[in-house]
């Protein structure tokens, strides 16, 4: 999603690396140059914050699967078959599923910071 090890190792080109400069070594290896210092974190992709009819459409969408997954692994239980470990487990993870397109859809990350 960005990071750069998601890249092929043949597609580092010792060419583009950052050349340092001439006059900026310091008596301190480890302490970075002030230039060098990030000025603010890392930014995350805004394609979800931005976006509201990806959001619409993924958690709409992760909702529908959810609750699919979870009525199929119900559908014994109507007929009278005691629920084994498996049928538990494929009703849990229809919950999941379903609860991530909440999450989706509410986005709770965004509101926690101020985006200035």
């Amino acid at each position: 999603m960005g990071s750069s090890l998601t890249r092929p190792l043949d597609s580092l080109d010792p060419s583009k690396l950052p050349v340092p400069r001439e006059g900026s070594r310091s008596t301190n290896p480890a302490a970075p140059d002030a230039s060098e210092v990030p000025l603010s974190p890392v930014q995350t992709p805004l394609l979800l914050k931005s976006c509201w009819s990806c959001r619409l459409l993924s958690g709409f969408g992760l909702i529908g699967a959810g609750a699919y997954v979870y009525l199929v692994a119900r559908r014994p239980l109507k007929l009278g078959y005691a629920p084994g470990p498996g049928t538990i487990a494929k009703m849990t993870i229809g919950i999941c599923i379903g609860c991530w397109g909440i999450i989706i859809l509410t986005d709770p990350k965004g509101k926690g910071y101020r985006v200035a």
